[in-house]
């Protein structure tokens, strides 16, 4: 089997490339890692040169592409199936797809006015409008799927539908979204897991400064 290298860019701001490092990593999938920074505006030149869409993340196995976060998700749950990855229960990796689908096609306002940032210091901020629904609505998601599961995470152990939400996590936190108990119980789950916080180290550690992902 060829080596996996994964590309994605800055740590502390990629949203995309966190969700499938983060779902590959906590699930033990060997890959390399190459990190192509946002340090020019609208990106970086040479992301066309590992991505069709001139966008990050991108996987490689060999001649093969593979882009955009949750297709990388689920091709290397296709070739790792023993690897944990999506929930075993067929009706949860349903509700688990479901979710994933709905955080990759929605919430644009949360998107827009709270970029994920690792480094930020808490603090609110004056939210535009639909930040507030959008909020409400991934809560609800979160504490439904928890109490089916009993926890700790979204189907009770970590899988690819918390990786599609870590970056919401980081949003929740340091922009002080939520006061929710069960809500703030979620995201300390997550924000303890091994591999989140192996990515929040390697964020913290970058010099790179995007202005305008610096809400």
């Amino acid at each position: 089997m060829s080596d996996l290298i994964l590309y994605i860019g800055n740590k502390n701001y990629s949203s995309w490339s966190f969700r499938p490092w983060v779902a590959m990593t906590a699930a033990g999938i060997p890959f390399k890692e190459f990190v192509i920074p946002f340090d020019f505006p609208a990106g970086n030149p040479r992301f066309s040169e590992v991505s069709p869409t001139a966008r990050v993340p991108a996987l490689h196995h060999g001649e093969l592409r593979v882009w955009e976060s949750l297709a990388i998700i689920e091709y290397v749950a296709e070739l790792f199936p023993d690897h944990p990855v999506w929930p075993t229960a067929a009706s949860d990796r349903a509700v688990a797809r479901s979710i994933s689908m709905e955080m990759l096609g929605g919430f644009g306002a949360l998107r827009n006015a709270c970029p994920m940032n690792f480094r930020r210091p808490r603090r609110s901020i004056d939210l535009p409008a639909g930040v507030t629904e959008d909020v409400e609505r991934i809560s609800s998601i979160w504490k439904e799927c928890r109490d089916r599961s009993g926890g700790p995470y979204l189907f009770g152990t970590f899988s690819a539908a918390d990786a599609m939400f870590a970056p919401v996590v980081n949003r929740f936190d340091v922009y002080d979204l939520v006061d929710d108990r069960e809500v703030l119980g979620y995201m300390e789950a997550v924000q303890s897991h091994p591999a989140w916080l192996k990515w929040r180290e390697a964020a913290l550690a970058e010099t790179w400064v995007v202005a305008e992902d610096e809400a």
